[in-house]
């Protein structure tokens, strides 16, 4: 179910600290008395003509959407295409990793395998939108043991990204960092830059 479409109930965990009932009153979740206000909360206006479409990216037939992790939803969108007047789009694909059409790690406790699964998932989520690697100018690369992985990861970079024939490659950065789940060993931001077919929105 879509986001916008859950119950208030499945957003906020209670019960909540004295400090998070602060807040949460001064962000307009809660009433004065602590109870969860209805959602959706009231968008809030835009402002000038400089009002750019956003949409979101996603290919169900290789990843599932975030929001519908079980038991606790993930908020955020798989990609989001950002078209810009002059008609270019921006493609930003979240950080993406071994994750199969239900949701479920997979490849557990084999990095490679999970290296080749991340880039497959990539690659359908830039073909949902008519691109591809070539579009790609930067990616972050977030490994759980970069002293351990680093050597196998860039192999499988540069085998995949030469596979692709990119001339120039895209930029990089390779960070150590504790990913969302314990069996995850890679995880992978990209964005793209498209150009829109003339007369598309």
């Amino acid at each position: 179910m879509p986001v916008e479409n859950q119950r208030v109930e499945d957003l906020v965990v209670m019960p909540a600290t004295p400090g998070e009932r602060t807040e949460m009153r001064q962000l307009g979740l809660l009433d004065p008395e602590g109870r969860p206000v209805p959602l959706p909360l009231a968008a809030a206006p835009r402002r000038g003509p400089a009002h750019v479409a956003r949409s979101p990216i996603s290919n169900l037939s290789v990843l599932n959407e975030a929001h519908r992790y079980r038991p606790v939803p993930a908020s955020f969108s798989r990609g989001l295409r950002v078209d810009l007047r002059a008609g270019t789009s921006f493609l930003w694909i979240s950080g993406t990793a071994s994750v199969d059409e239900t949701g479920k790690s997979i490849h557990v406790g084999d990095f490679r395998a999970q290296c080749w699964r991340t880039y497959r998932n990539i690659t359908e989520l830039l073909r949902s939108e008519g691109a591809t690697w070539q579009d790609v100018v930067r990616t972050t690369c977030y490994l759980r043991d970069i002293e351990r992985d680093y050597k196998d990861f860039n192999e499988i970079r540069t085998h995949f990204l030469l596979a692709q024939n990119l001339d120039p490659l895209p930029a990089s950065t390779g960070i150590q960092a504790r990913l969302c789940r314990e069996d995850l060993l890679v995880e992978i931001e990209a964005i793209a830059i498209v150009e829109r077919e003339s007369g598309a929105s």
